[in-house]
């Protein structure tokens, strides 16, 4: 669905408390909870708006932010 909200939290609030703490305590987690929530908000904004963007840069904006999302729930879950 268009504009649906994937950020991290939203995605996986059973993990608040755990996101929480990784973000505070390693500098890499929250560098890339970080790009993630951007990529996402960036993603949502275009969807909402119709913005022209070519669909290769588009798809790899969201398989970017697949892989970033992949890698912090291995964190959380490590």
């Amino acid at each position: 669905m268009l504009g649906e909200d994937h950020s991290l939290l939203n995605e996986f609030p059973e993990h608040k408390d755990k996101i929480a703490a990784l973000v505070s305590a390693d500098s890499e987690f929250a560098t890339d909870t970080k790009q993630y929530n951007l990529l996402d908000s960036e993603i949502r904004n275009l969807e909402l708006n119709n913005a022209p963007i070519d669909d290769e840069a588009f798809h790899q904006m969201k398989h970017d932010r697949a892989v970033l999302k992949d890698k912090l729930y291995q964190q959380l879950v490590g």
